[in-house]
């Protein structure tokens, strides 16, 4: 279905127009007739579905102003990565609109975003923390919010924001509609849905465990770190790889990766995990999104919080340990119905993992054969190094037992023997051979 057959405004055909959208995504189409109706909606799509427009276009398009500039749509997203992507979306739809949109996380000085609240604003995107740090402060007004959009939910709960999500949810209107989009149907998303939708309707499109058929899968089983190492220069050899995302499963892998990679692809190489400071994480990103930097070396951070275009490839140097975050990971490429690549570097490690991620897809991924000139390094990290391991010796001293007979026999008077107890008076008559008495003491004379 194209954007002209669903009931947009100008304002809004102008905007795709302009960003070269022409054909709703599945998610799109089937999402925005029942946004529009006014019921709830719950979304299920994976990444790279265009989920964002799924919600943005129908809000926009009921959008009223207001001179009030109090806000009336509220969209909640688990990282600040995701405000920023969500605001820059809303600023391309929304640019033959009269509508302001602000963003609001932590980790960064309130008092700023304190002063930009109170300016007003008709749209909300935020991070559940800092949203009630400023609605308990009173600086911002949720009476008047007329849809609430939580994205990413199940990852938002999987990030320990329950308790945070149910209170919002009680600040909030009860006259409202409730949009809610996830990858993945868990129980707490369920729980979070039973009690506080209103028989939301659910729409489903490509949900996790679906293989994008825009998205080429390989993969390379490849014996240890240094020789992932020596794979990854290799591929990064060719020029087809423009723009490179690379997933490791640690911060520590991640810096380590980025290290290596510096000798051989200075100032092409950015690297993204949570113990960048904000600016560091922000900035890597704009370098890799313009295409000043041609390779990102990033955590799961990335999977679900960044939203961006033309990733040629995405290379998985550790598989993850949920088998979920690699349809995440991978839906990174092959977005808006370009075609991507994503290759997989398999350890022996990686074996459970990789049957795992298989049976979710139900498809098994295609191995190739390792490059002839791929040098294969037999130098270990210290992770990969065989482990001996030793018995626990028990090294304190043994419980002293009971002491045995003594050294010599004692004599008889020394000897003690228990016996029935004997009076001072059996003693006597054993001895004198009749009760022995001190005799009757003398009555005083009165």
């Amino acid at each position: 279905m194209t954007f002209d057959e669903l009931n947009l405004n100008t304002p809004l055909l102008n905007a795709l127009s302009e960003l070269g959208y022409t054909h709703a995504t599945t998610i799109q189409e089937r999402a925005f007739p029942v946004v529009m109706s006014g019921r709830d909606v719950v979304g299920i799509a994976q990444t790279g579905t265009g989920k964002t427009f799924a919600y943005l276009l129908p809000c926009l398009r009921q959008w009223k102003f207001s001179k009030d500039k109090v806000p009336q749509i509220l969209i909640l997203v688990p990282t600040r990565e995701l405000v920023v992507q969500v605001l820059e979306e809303i600023q391309k739809l929304s640019k033959y609109i009269s509508l302001t949109a602000i963003g609001v996380y932590g980790g960064t000085n309130i008092n700023t975003q304190i002063a930009e609240v109170l300016q007003g604003a008709d749209v909300i995107v935020a991070t559940p923390g800092r949203l009630i740090d400023l609605s308990l402060k009173g600086v911002l007004k949720l009476k008047a919010i007329k849809k609430l959009v939580i994205d990413e939910v199940d990852e938002m709960l999987n990030l320990g924001f329950r308790s945070q999500l149910k209170l919002i949810l009680d600040l909030l209107p009860l006259k409202r509609q409730n949009i809610m989009f996830s990858a993945t149907m868990t129980e707490d998303v369920e729980k979070l849905i039973h009690d506080f939708f209103n028989q939301p309707l659910k729409i489903e499109a490509a949900p996790t465990g679906t293989p994008l058929a825009n998205i080429l899968q390989t993969a390379y089983e490849v014996p240890n770190f240094y020789t992932k190492i020596n794979l990854l220069r290799l591929l990064l050899r060719d020029t087809a790889m423009s723009k490179v995302l690379v997933f490791t499963a640690t911060k520590k892998l991640a810096d380590e990766v980025f290290d290596q990679l510096e000798s051989n692809f200075a100032g092409q190489t950015g690297i993204i995990h949570s113990n960048k400071s904000q600016n560091h994480r922000f900035e890597a990103v704009r370098k890799f999104h313009s295409g000043e930097h041609r390779v990102l070396i990033a955590t799961d951070i990335v999977a679900r919080g960044i939203d961006i275009s033309e990733v040629t490839h995405v290379i998985n140097f550790d598989l993850p340990e949920v088998p979920e975050n690699y349809m995440h990971r991978i839906g990174r490429t092959g977005r808006a119905d370009k075609k991507g690549i994503a290759i997989a570097f398999i350890a022996p490690k990686d074996a459970e993992g990789r049957d795992r991620i298989e049976a979710l897809m139900n498809y098994k991924i295609p191995v190739e054969t390792l490059p002839e000139d791929l040098v294969i390094s037999t130098e270990l990290t210290f992770d990969e190094m065989p482990k001996v391991y030793q018995p626990n010796m028990d090294l304190k001293a043994p419980r002293k037992g009971p002491s045995g007979a003594a050294f010599h026999e004692k004599i008889d008077k020394n000897k003690k023997v228990n016996g029935p107890k004997v009076t001072r008076a059996d003693k006597l008559r054993e001895k004198y051979g009749k009760p022995k008495t001190r005799g009757q003491k003398p009555k005083r004379k009165r």
